[in-house]
């Protein structure tokens, strides 16, 4: 049960964060956002406030902004739709409601035969079942409508719709999501360094802790010692260091250390240790760790640098035919580690949480069509062209990209399913 309240709540927080990018940034270019839905499905409950309806949908595998005028926005009415019409002092449609969940006794029952909520911003049917004559209905431009659901949102009108700003505001909302998954990661890694106990671990060629009976303390390495050089290679980080260390299982080896203001060559032999199938050596050092705020602050940004590096890394092996699907993971996949990470504690979860939300920037920025990077592909063939892309082969290269999407997330959901549950 906690493995699956803990991926809820971190599956939330990520289409949160990632949504309300694309939220805000439309927000402020113009664009009425008419829904912002955490969750997909069934419509648990809805909220309306400030020309936006919020809504709790039943399977927590998403969310999604629903922009006027994208094409996830299907505002048509079609012709024959009963609806009932709720108007003002003045005649003018404030409210259609198309939904049977829904009954408002104010409301006038028309048959709509033709509607345009676009440009006109008129409704034309029959009142009260007399098909002898049509009327027509102006609608209020910023009237609202009552889906089938029983969900209620703002209409749509032309001058509201995303097509109608800028392509660079486009452009800005859609990398608006990425963004603040970037954000998150930038901050979760943050808050896990100030969880962490002892401090950070540093990046420096500077030693900590020295594990007893070992190599490094029989050589009379101690605590705070400086390793500048490994086998006469200049050693700056932890990084290079760890890696001379290990390339050299079993064999004699000189370090170079500073203790103070004394320099001395100190001679060791790397112990010999194996992990998949690899011998690698370890003398039984630990990374120098760092208790500051500072550190701490800045472990957020570095952390998040150097996953971002092993993301690009792994991107740039599958690019270069080394693809492989277990390199994947799916909602199976992503549940199975969650629980793998809420059993070793909180600070697992978050930095979980942090590598999350950077592959699912990355991975959204990516340019293939119905994901943000290609919409932000398309923005820039737009303003290359000086004007937009017919809407036809907009329509065409989406559904090839929601295709791929869908086909790709079948296979890696059967593969996490066989990987994790079927032995």
């Amino acid at each position: 049960m906690t493995a699956i309240i803990t991926f809820i709540i971190v599956f939330g927080i990520l289409v949160i964060v990632h949504e309300f990018g694309h939220y805000y940034a439309a927000k402020k270019s113009g664009i009425l956002v008419r829904e912002f839905s955490v969750g997909m499905g069934p419509k648990i409950v809805a909220y309306r406030k400030n020309s936006s309806t919020y809504t709790l949908r039943l399977l927590p595998l998403g969310g999604y902004v629903r922009m006027a005028g994208s094409q996830e926005d299907d505002s048509e009415i079609k012709p024959g739709t009963m609806s009932s019409l709720v108007m003002d002092d003045n005649g003018k449609v404030t409210k259609i409601i198309i939904s049977s969940k829904v009954y408002d006794a104010n409301a006038v029952p028309v048959q709509i035969s033709k509607a345009d909520l676009v440009d006109d911003l008129t409704i034309e049917g029959y009142e009260n079942g007399d098909e002898s004559e049509t009327k027509t209905f102006n609608v209020d431009h910023d009237a609202t409508i009552v889906e089938e659901d029983g969900t209620e949102v703002q209409i749509a009108p032309r001058d509201v719709q995303l097509q109608s700003v800028s392509v660079w505001k486009r452009m800005i909302t859609n990398f608006a999501g990425p963004f603040n998954n970037f954000v998150l990661a930038i901050v979760c890694s943050t808050i896990a360094a100030f969880m962490m106990s002892g401090g950070v671990l540093t990046n420096t060629n500077q030693i900590g802790p020295v594990m007893h009976d070992s190599v490094a303390q029989k050589a009379g390495l101690k605590e705070n010692d400086t390793i500048t050089k490994v086998q006469g290679k200049k050693t700056t980080n932890w990084t290079e260091l760890i890696s001379a260390i290990q390339a050299r299982p079993d064999k004699k080896t000189t370090l170079t250390v500073k203790s103070g203001n004394k320099t001395k060559d100190v001679v060791v032999v790397p112990k010999s240790a194996t992990s998949n199938g690899q011998k690698y050596g370890m003398i039984g050092v630990a990374a120098q760790r760092d208790n500051s705020v500072g550190a701490k602050l800045k472990y957020g940004f570095t952390s998040s640098f150097q996953t971002t590096e092993a993301i690009f890394g792994q991107l740039g092996k599958m690019l270069t035919g080394g693809f492989n699907i277990n390199q994947l993971a799916g909602p199976v996949g992503i549940y199975s580690m969650t629980s793998e990470a809420s059993s070793l504690g909180i600070v697992y979860v978050i930095q979980f949480m942090a590598m999350l939300s950077l592959n699912l920037g990355i991975v959204n920025l990516i340019p293939i069509p119905a994901l943000d990077g290609g919409k932000i592909i398309m923005n820039i063939v737009e303003a290359i062209r000086r004007k937009p892309i017919p809407e036809e082969y907009e329509t065409i290269i989406s559904l090839i990209g929601v295709g791929i999407l869908v086909l790709l997330m079948v296979a890696v959901t059967w593969n996490d399913i066989q990987r994790f549950f079927i032995k």
